[in-house]
């Protein structure tokens, strides 16, 4: 500058040569200042925000720290939440700018929780509560019920998120499980649904046996590859009882199959859904029905519908002499009688709208009892219910769908003639017979020999068939009716077709008890009555069936009319009299039958097939057939 004004460079090189050189030396000197001090900015810079990032520590560890302090106090007998609390105390201090605003920010709305619960600088400090029972709203221990026990339901789950094509998690997924919510109390599980979900029964028994809950993917606990899971969490530490409840066929499966079952679930409890009848018993019955009524809001029920609930109860448990408890029926009939009472606008429910709801279930499930009624009723299916034939005789069988069962008449026929002595069951010959079906032809076939005959061959070939039968048969229900129908046809004494037969029998005669008693009377008793009820019908049943009996009321009253006839019979011989009207017969002190009698006329017959036989070897030079 000269004369306080700037040199323009043309004007500099006009100067005198002494000045200019003074000048430069001058110019020099500030160059080299202006270098040092341009090379000490970046030193001061550095050195400045390193005293800024000091001092927002320093204050940001003040505010850390005052406000972590008094919850850290809290938990200083816990050092895994001590080391946890310290681990974030120094993560907030050091990423204390994502909590700092700029003037932008200042001037921003006001963030709500949930503003800063989306913000993904923020996740990292949010708490993910697994479980959060409160002490004050809980008493005692957690009782929880898992109506769905799915793997992830029982164990626990980490979930996923998509982003930009590809899956993500982090911890704020984890999401807990029922044995979490258990955790220091009791666990619910229904056992049929935990069998079927996939991995669920493995996963509950692995967390009991080892104590602890292990959060993972189904595919890694079974070994069988990688998922997407990026998240290890640590076991928590359990403490529970597992309670499974189910069919006892369940528990004797698992028991049978699963080694470690027993050892698991040590305590069995087994729960009978039927109750002795008695006094007590059916007022206590009657208080359940009250306390229905009195949790659906029903109409009171009259002593003479509670007398017919309970009556129902009994035809349940198909014996009248306990009571079934299957409450869910129960209820389900009161409100359906409560239903009827009230369209009638009564204000109690009667015997007669229990009745009504009884009939209006049975309408609704017997659509298969009303065809086959059908095709005996147009001769598709034939079944006499008048007249006498020998080797003829009509048995009686249970059909079951669902909780609706009927039962369902059916003939049966035997023919007779000499032979090897071989009983031929047709069904089984057929492979239509179960196991327990072919264990009763052999009864039969014991009793034969073992009754008629001890001193000759037993030389008969017999044919037995469940007629117009297209499906499997199975069960000894019917071997009485075989039987009968056998004798009839050695004796050939005509069998009473009026009468329908049921009930199994062992080697000595006996008939045994069965199953379905009330269900096969009232099969039959419909058929007869469509045809009409002419006197002279009825059904032969175990003597030890009849405390089963809970018939339905018309079937009663035909009884009580003398329009049907219920016998109980203990023995064949009581039977065959009944169905036959000639006596049985005793063998005398001579060791014969009464002649004339049934059992005579079948060990005649047997004896003849037996000196034939022995006869027609001696003609065709053949050796004497075994019996």
């Amino acid at each position: 500058m000269l004369d306080g004004n700037v040199v323009k460079p043309e004007s500099f090189q006009a100067l005198p040569a002494d000045m200019q050189a003074e000048k430069r030396a001058l110019m020099e000197t500030l160059e080299k200042e202006l270098q040092a001090v341009l090379e000490q900015t970046p030193k001061a810079d550095k050195l400045r925000r390193q005293q800024l990032q000091e001092l927002n520590e320093d204050v940001a560890k003040r505010a850390t720290i005052a406000a972590l302090d008094d919850l850290a106090a809290i938990y200083t007998d816990l050092p895994q939440v001590t080391r946890h609390i310290e681990a974030a105390t120094t993560d907030l201090i050091r990423n204390i700018a994502i909590f700092t605003t700029s003037e932008e920010e200042q001037n921003a709305p006001i963030r709500t929780p949930t503003d800063t619960a989306r913000d993904p600088r923020f996740r990292r400090y949010l708490v993910n509560v697994v479980v959060a029972n409160d002490p004050a709203a809980q008493i005692g221990a957690p009782v929880i019920e898992e109506t769905n026990p799915t793997y992830g339901n029982l164990i626990g789950r980490i979930e996923h998120m998509a982003m930009n094509g590809t899956l993500v998690t982090d911890f704020l997924m984890i999401k807990p499980g029922a044995l979490h919510r258990a955790n220091g109390g009791a666990l619910l599980v229904d056992a049929r649904k935990l069998l079927l979900s996939p991995f669920a029964y493995e996963a509950l028994k692995r967390a009991v046996k080892a104590r602890e809950i292990r959060i993972e993917q189904p595919s890694e606990a079974a070994g069988v590859g990688v998922g997407v899971q990026s998240l290890d969490p640590e076991p928590i530490p359990l403490d529970v009882k597992v309670i499974m409840i189910g069919e006892r066929e369940i528990y004797y499966q698992l028991a049978d199959a699963d080694p470690d079952f027993l050892g698991l679930f040590k305590v069995q409890a087994d729960f009978d859904d039927i109750i002795p009848r008695s006094k007590e018993n059916d007022l206590a019955f009657a208080r359940v029905i009250a306390s229905i009524v009195r949790e659906h809001g029903l109409n009171p029920f009259s002593a003479d519908g509670v007398a017919r609930v309970i009556e129902e109860s009994a035809r349940m448990s198909n014996d009248r002499e306990k009571l079934s408890i299957e409450l869910g029926r129960i209820s389900d009939l009161a409100r359906e009688a409560d239903y009827w009472s009230r369209k009638e606008n009564r204000t109690s429910v009667s015997r007669g709208d229990v009745a009504r709801a009884v009939a209006a279930f049975m309408q609704r499930s017997d659509r298969m009892r009303d065809r086959a009624q059908e095709s005996i009723d147009r001769g598709i299916v034939m079944v006499d219910v008048t007249g006498e034939k020998v080797g003829q005789i009509n048995g009686l069988a249970v059909l079951q769908l669902g909780k609706f069962a009927f039962g369902r008449p059916s003939r049966i026929t035997a023919r007779v003639r000499m032979g090897s002595g071989k009983i031929t069951d047709i069904e089984r010959e057929a492979e239509l017979s179960g196991p327990l079906h072919t264990k009763g032809m052999m009864i039969l076939w014991g009793y034969l020999a073992g009754r008629y005959a001890q001193d000759v061959p037993l030389a008969l070939a017999a044919s037995l068939v469940f007629e117009q039968s297209y499906g499997g048969v199975d069960g000894d229900s019917a071997s009485s009716t075989e039987l009968y129908a056998l004798l009839s046809a050695l004796a050939d004494v005509p069998i009473k077709q009026g009468y329908a037969v049921t009930g199994s029998v062992n080697q000595w005669g006996e008939v045994q008890a069965i199953g379905g008693v009330n269900e096969k009377i009232e099969g039959f008793f419909d058929v007869c009555k469509a045809r009409g009820l002419a006197g002279g019908q009825g059904v032969l049943v175990p003597r030890s069936n009849v405390q089963h009996l809970m018939l339905r009321e018309d079937v009663v009253e035909a009884v009580a009319a003398g329009k049907f006839e219920i016998h109980g019979v203990a023995t064949i011989d009581h039977g065959i009299e009944i169905l036959t009207g000639v006596a049985a017969g005793e063998r005398g002190a001579d060791g014969r039958f009464p002649d004339g009698s049934i059992n005579a006329r079948v060990e005649a017959t047997l004896r003849a097939y037996a000196e034939r036989s022995r006869a027609f070897n001696r003609a065709t030079g053949a050796g004497t057939p075994l019996a």
